[in-house]
């Protein structure tokens, strides 16, 4: 044990005594990890920052219907409990999903014609940009006895300029049917619970709970919807009695939990027969560019550790043929095979170290000067090129395998000296 530290002592001294010597391998060793380090950083900070921007993005989550279906409530709670399924709510006939808003002040004399989007509580959507879901229970009767209170919406940006109006405003909703001859309207009072960004819905749009959608549909067709009206001075939601018949939805908005769940329910609704619209081509676009870039890596790595095994094995070669005399002395004062062993061992495991850390350093340098260049294109913490400590420890975990393996036949053959052979020329 005792001469094996001494070994190490003597392989230490004897690589700092040739200094010259070990500065070259340790700069070519930097010559050749430094770009790989630069190459796979561009390739991890590229695909990470599109995937990032995919999975940050909900609406790549959204998988709808192309076509109108008959979907009973059943069918769609069992669709809300799939494994890879994080929110369901079903839709209404788009044709009748319309309101026409104002502002309640009295003045006012703007109105826009909004699309009703269902929404509830863990809405992917609302979650993203930090916004509460209104509430799902029907509209209870108001402080005071007086009508009902005001049923919460997350009015889209576009809708909520075109109105004036901010968090927390009320506005009078009215729905317009023709029945029997005569165009009839229904009035409900709204509260803008929130207002959504214009990055997350470019339309005139209002994300309300799925009884005002399901109450929108019925009174279009004729039938009352006796809990949304408002009292005496109103516009009655009256019409025929509702049927005794289950309601079927024609669409539903359906999410996934993350983007390798997308194609599974996109196969999912196809084995059903359903076909529906989904972002999966663009993932898809990622995911087999991340491919690509991995299969150049590799091909580019396999020949640069070859190229690397033979410099360091023919460096260490020679160190050991010039070093001959030197080591078949010291198996004369008592080393023994595995001491002689770690003299190259040592010094390979030192140049891959050193030569690890100046990589890393000149990769730091070089990222930092890609990332400014790209800096206009790129938001928030997102990086062009980047790697984690996981990576560079595993650069080193694999150089200094390398750097071992290429020294380990050298190494076997500074063990095999004979003292006899060698003391001739001393």
């Amino acid at each position: 044990m005792r001469n094996l530290f001494r070994a190490c002592v003597l392989a230490f001294r004897d690589y700092a005594h040739e200094a010259l010597l070990s500065a070259c391998a340790i700069l070519g060793l930097a010559a050749v990890l430094t770009p790989l380090l630069v190459l796979y950083g561009v390739r991890f900070g590229v695909v990470e920052t599109l995937t990032d921007r995919l999975r940050q993005d909900p609406v790549n989550l959204e998988i709808s219907p192309v076509t109108s279906g008959r979907y009973s409530r059943a069918w769609l709670d069992a669709a809300a409990r799939h494994p890879d399924v994080a929110f369901a709510l079903p839709r209404t006939r788009s044709i009748a999903a319309t309101m026409q808003l104002r502002p309640a002040a009295p003045d006012s004399r703007q109105h826009v014609v909004v699309s009703l989007e269902p929404t509830a509580p863990h809405d992917p959507l609302l979650v993203h940009y930090g916004l509460a879901a209104p509430e799902e229970t029907a509209p209870l009767p108001a402080a005071g006895g007086e009508g009902l209170a005001p049923i919460g919406i997350v009015l889209s940006a576009t809708a909520a300029e075109k109105l004036g109006v901010h968090t927390q405003s009320l506005l009078h909703g009215m729905v317009e049917r023709r029945y029997d001859g005569r165009i009839e309207r229904a009035e409900t009072s709204l509260t803008v619970k929130a207002i959504l960004p214009l990055a997350a819905q470019s339309r005139d749009v209002a994300f309300v709970p799925l009884f005002l959608l399901e109450a929108v549909e019925d009174y279009r067709d004729g039938r009352a919807v006796p809990h949304m009206d408002a009292g005496p001075g109103k516009a009655m939601w009256t019409g025929e009695a509702q049927p005794e018949e289950e309601r079927l939805y024609p669409g539903f908005r359906l999410y996934a939990r993350d983007l390798d769940r997308v194609e599974t329910l996109r196969q999912f609704f196809a084995g059903q027969g359903i076909e529906v619209y989904t972002r999966a081509a663009e993932i898809a676009q990622v995911n087999g560019l991340a491919k690509a870039l991995d299969l150049i890596f590799a091909m580019i790595c396999t020949a640069a550790a070859m190229g690397f095994l033979a410099s360091t094995a023919s460096r260490a070669m020679a160190d050991v043929k010039r070093k001959e005399k030197i080591l078949g002395l010291l198996r004369l004062t008592g080393f023994g095979t595995a001491p002689l062993m770690l003299f190259p061992l040592v010094q390979a495991s030192l140049t891959a170290l050193l030569g690890t850390v100046l990589a890393a350093g000149l990769y730091g340098l070089t990222a930092h000067a890609i990332n400014q260049l790209f800096a206009e294109s790129l938001q928030g913490m997102e990086q062009i090129c980047r790697l984690e400590a996981l990576h560079l420890l595993l650069a080193f975990l694999l150089t200094g395998a390398l750097s071992l393996l290429a020294a380990l036949y050298p190494a076997l053959r500074a063990a095999r000296i004979e003292p006899s052979e060698v003391i001739r020329d001393v």
